[in-house]
């Protein structure tokens, strides 16, 4: 498995994590658990982000990772 095909697997599985956050902190009836669940929810957001910037760098420093 390649570093790209890495990154962009543990990608898919954060935004798996992240909705599940989502859902949990929309449902939590324990305000404070619902914003525990946000703030983890608002940190997944940030390393979502980084992680599609180190794919496109990936794809642009070596092209045969490109879409796969």
């Amino acid at each position: 498995m390649t570093v790209a095909s890495q990154v962009k697997e543990t990608l898919a599985s954060l935004k798996g994590i992240h909705a599940g956050l989502q859902q949990l902190a929309l449902t939590s009836q324990d305000e404070t658990a619902q914003r525990t669940f946000h703030e983890a929810m608002l940190a997944t957001e940030e390393i979502i982000a980084e992680l599609k910037d180190r794919v496109g760098r990936l794809e642009f420093e070596e092209p045969q990772y490109h879409g796969k």
